[in-house]
């Protein structure tokens, strides 16, 4: 069986992507960072943390994974967004009872 096609993450394109859909200036994120921040992600110069990823999508109104889901599923092709929720339900389904076995 052969292994996934490894994930390319497009964060900077589906920021400005849900940015600009939702009528937002970079200038609308200074409770949570600067336009100069905002402006490196959106050139790929910077990655956001987990936790700044949470941020912006409170900024912009989406839950995380929405910025996520655009990111790794090509901003959005219907069938590349199936192709992502698929592989992440299969990845889960095989990880029940694993959890309660770590705990222990």
């Amino acid at each position: 069986m052969s292994s996934p096609k490894p994930a390319r993450n497009h964060f900077h394109l589906a920021l400005r992507t849900v940015r600009l859909a939702k009528g937002l200036s970079q200038e609308d994120f200074s409770l949570v960072s600067s336009r100069t921040y905002v402006s490196s992600l959106e050139r790929a110069q910077k990655s956001a943390t987990l936790g700044k990823v949470d941020e912006l999508a409170d900024v912009l109104g989406v839950h995380p994974l929405t910025l996520l889901t655009l990111a790794y599923a090509e901003l959005g092709d219907p069938a590349r967004v199936d192709g992502v929720f698929s592989r992440v339900r299969r990845e889960l389904a095989s990880m029940q009872g694993h959890d309660a076995e770590a705990a222990d």
